[in-house]
């Protein structure tokens, strides 16, 4: 069906078309149409998702019909459909949980601009996980960059501001790094589309004088893409980004920001280099190293934390190490629990950073732990959700996060060394035990009143659809992921085989 293949291109026109049109709406006009186009996305590419499924076939569009190395390209398997519909979930869910906050975060005069950045992320985001050339990733790259340093620097405080310069000086030198290893690669190769680009490559890994080559422009490239995402020791950058940021913001940038920066490399290394010829460099040992150091320093940091964002934004530091040691120990088992772990954190952050802003509004408008006690028999509702994705993140049994931490450990024993294996589990370990001390010990101060009274003067009711609804169906999805994982994991196992 022509239409099908018309389908992701038109997610990212749309969507670009969008973020225009917010420039000249008011700010809740541009919020209610904001939502109904994603909503219009969202059964879209859940289309998509089933035409691909059904058929088994994947669908490519090619832009103008131009031949390679010129062309571009979009191409829709299982597993890019499947984390399209995820984002728009989570985006949709994100807009409607954090919109009063954007309206008291922001100037009244910004708020149809703040819109007009979503929607230009959201075809950022479609465009990265679309394509299939380097050159469309590279534009969209920097598009996803500067408007998620516009979603920061929109609130104009003090601290966003540093944390939106920070976040753009860190930013600008990984997308200057993801450009040179592009260049090097084409300048070897003579392709930007991926497909091209991996036929070359495969013959030219047989030279060992240019597979070095190639591994030095693929480190520069991985380099340049660690840096976006927030692996150690490039993290430091996440706690005031995500911390000062509005909900909305953080919500975004730690579950589907970080999280395409990472689909995109994967994406390179298993169709733009081969994942065969991948395998034989040394990058794929490194990352494995530094995602397990980040596992342990992320959740260290995030121990030592006093405010409860912070704690939060560390703790995502850690879970990208979780991600980058799955590419690490590679194979399909180590990619399919780091697709798994992607979808799953993504679900979990964002309840966290929806949630830790209504604990706050009840605790003197304050994110101190020692402002935080009893916020969530104040605030129930937040005090649940809170609950459900703290759990999910140490690991306990019926939530995302155990079944996440499981195909890790399945990934280590598949991949045929003791020592990989020894190495996940005493990671998984100490990065678990790490989790379920500052998350426990913050759920015991939320939920605990040392007077034996919950303060009446403090309540504020804001108990609105807008929030329940999307932290019902985040819930829901973490439930899903716990609870049905395999059927999510054959999902990814068949797209992964659509992937190369």
């Amino acid at each position: 069906m022509d239409i099908i293949r018309n389908i992701p291109m038109m997610t990212i026109i749309l969507s670009l078309f969008s973020g225009s049109l917010c420039f000249v709406l008011k700010g809740k006009a541009a919020r209610f149409y904001t939502i109904f186009y994603e909503v219009i996305l969202l059964v879209a590419c859940g289309f998509v998702l089933w035409y691909i499924v059904t058929t088994g076939e994947a669908v490519t569009y090619s832009m103008g019909e131009f031949p390679a190395p010129w062309g571009n390209e979009i191409r829709a398997g299982i597993l890019e459909a499947l984390l399209a519909v995820l984002f728009m979930i989570i985006m949709i869910c994100s807009v409607l949980a954090g919109y009063r906050y954007i309206d008291t975060d922001l100037d009244e005069s910004k708020v149809n601009l703040y819109y007009a950045l979503l929607n230009l992320m959201t075809a950022s985001l479609m465009a990265i996980l679309w394509t299939n050339d380097l050159f469309s990733g590279y534009v969209f790259l920097e598009i996803l960059t500067l408007t998620s340093c516009g979603s920061l620097i929109v609130r104009e405080i003090g601290r966003t501001t540093l944390a939106a310069v920070r976040y753009m000086i860190l930013n600008l030198l990984g997308s200057g790094l993801f450009l040179l290893g592009v260049t090097l690669l084409y300048d070897l190769t003579g392709h930007l589309l991926m497909v091209p680009m991996q036929e070359t490559i495969a013959e030219m890994a047989q030279d060992p004088r240019l597979f070095m080559v190639l591994t030095i422009s693929t480190g520069i490239l991985t380099i340049g893409l660690s840096i976006k995402s927030g692996l150690f020791p490039f993290h430091f950058w996440m706690p005031d980004s995500y911390g000062w940021s509005t909900p909305t913001s953080a919500s975004i940038l730690s579950s589907l920001v970080s999280k395409a920066y990472i689909v995109l490399l994967i994406k390179v290394f298993y169709r733009a280099i081969g994942i065969s010829v991948f395998e034989r460099m040394p990058i794929k040992t490194i990352l494995l190293v530094l995602g397990v150091i980040g596992m342990v320093v992320g959740s260290l940091e995030a121990m030592h934390a006093n405010n409860i964002n912070r704690m939060v934004a560390f703790s995502s530091a850690a879970q990208v190490g979780y991600i980058f040691m799955g590419i690490g120990l590679g194979g399909i088992a180590g990619y399919t629990a780091a697709f798994f772990h992607i979808m799953a954190h993504a679900v979990t952050k964002s309840m966290l950073f929806l949630t830790t802003p209504r604990l706050a509004e009840v605790s003197d408008n304050s994110l101190l732990f020692k402002k935080l006690q009893s916020s969530a028999l104040r605030n129930k509702e937040a005090g649940f959700s809170f609950l459900i994705a703290a759990l999910s993140m140490i690991g306990i049994p019926l939530f995302a996060g155990f079944s996440s931490k499981l195909q890790f450990a399945l990934a280590g024993v598949e991949s045929g060394s003791h020592v990989k294996l020894i190495v996940v589990i005493l990671a998984l370990g100490a990065s678990s035990l790490l989790n379920a001390i500052y998350f426990i010990r913050t759920l015991i101060r939320i939920y605990s009143d040392p007077h034996q009274t919950v303060h009446k003067s403090n309540i504020r009711t804001h108990h609105s659809l807008g929030y329940i609804f999307p932290m019902f169906i985040l819930g829901a999805m973490n439930l899903f992921l716990g609870l049905f994982s395999w059927v999510v994991i054959d999902l990814i196992e068949q797209g992964l085989k659509m992937f190369g």
